[in-house]
């Protein structure tokens, strides 16, 4: 396979089909209604559910690696999995991420209707629902600016150059997937 040189970023149309958003919205949708969260998030303000290392999400993340794989021409590892169900004036601030996220997927999973592109490295990619942006986030600044409508349920899926400085990652150091 390809060297990370290859690839920068890249919007997939229907990433996630639509059998496992159905599912994925309305699992994210009762853990929300719940307000289930796995941790605090200092960039939020608590109205926003997040949870990492859901079980669910890391059989998502495993599950499309080849297909990521594909995409970008890399054998991967996989680290770990987050989902994030948004609220009303929402921000994204630009970042990069930690080793754990050299490649990223952002996917819509779902939401009110309302759009909120994702920027990276200044480009604008608007994500319907099942669209992924996949994008290394360790190079490259994303961002989302803020959010007006009531909700949009996204994951991350992450993972690592197997032939890379960050293999060390793999799982994000956890002993098993589906654990936070």
């Amino acid at each position: 396979m390809g060297t990370i040189k290859n690839f920068k970023y890249k919007l997939i149309k229907n990433f996630i089909s639509e059998e496992e958003r159905n599912i994925l919205k309305g699992y994210c949708e009762l853990k929300h209604r719940n307000n289930f969260n796995s941790f605090d998030d200092l960039q939020s303000d608590n109205r926003d559910t997040m949870y990492y290392g859901d079980p669910i999400t890391d059989t998502l993340m495993l599950n499309k690696k080849i297909i990521v794989e594909k995409e970008t021409g890399l054998n991967l590892l996989p680290t770990y999995s987050f989902w994030r169900c948004y609220s009303k004036f929402a921000n994204l601030e630009k970042h990069v991420d930690r080793p754990s996220c050299e490649v990223s997927v952002t996917a819509n999973i779902g939401s009110d209707g309302t759009g909120w592109p994702l920027y990276v490295n200044g480009e604008k990619f608007d994500c319907e629902v099942g669209d992924g942006v996949i994008y290394l986030g360790c190079d490259y600044e994303h961002w989302r600016e803020e959010f007006s409508g009531d909700y949009c349920i996204q994951t991350f899926l992450h993972y690592v150059n197997k032939d890379g400085p960050n293999k060390e990652w793999h799982k994000d150091k956890r002993k098993l997937f589906g654990q936070n």
